[in-house]
């Protein structure tokens, strides 16, 4: 991929293309095959991309045309990697039974927080109007 031009925050489709080195239409395209590509479009309707979206295309050109990625898998490649980018929680090493211990207690506890807040919205309510 060729440099993106440095202090601007949108690119337009002409200028996109050139970069990931493949036709206007194909990046319509694309953007009807990956929900994560949703450029801003212009008054006009003219295609703003941002450099996280033309970061984006070339990772999908590289799966589709590199790697031989169908268009699902490259999908799919990349959902798992954003998911697995944005994964901020250390994996425990729970064992079944300690799971299904943990998941037990924190059922009754959310059972027992239930119980309070029903009990305190039935106090908090204010008793009927006596009628005129």
């Amino acid at each position: 991929m060729k440099s993106l031009p440095v202090g601007r925050l949108y690119y337009s489709i002409s200028e996109v293309s050139d970069l990931i080195g493949v036709k206007p239409h194909v990046l319509r395209y694309w953007e009807t095959q990956f929900k994560m590509l949703r450029p801003k479009k212009g008054r006009g309707g003219a295609r703003m991309y941002r450099r996280r979206d033309v970061e984006t295309l070339y990772e999908i050109k590289q799966l589709l045309y590199d790697q031989r990625f169908t268009i699902a898998g490259a999908r799919r490649r990349i959902l798992d990697g954003k998911q697995e980018d944005g994964k901020d929680q250390i994996e425990l090493p729970f064992s079944k039974l300690d799971r299904e211990e943990m998941m037990r207690s924190l059922k009754a506890d959310m059972e027992g927080l239930l119980t309070m807040l029903r009990d305190e919205a039935m106090v908090a309510k204010p008793k009927g109007r006596a009628r005129r």
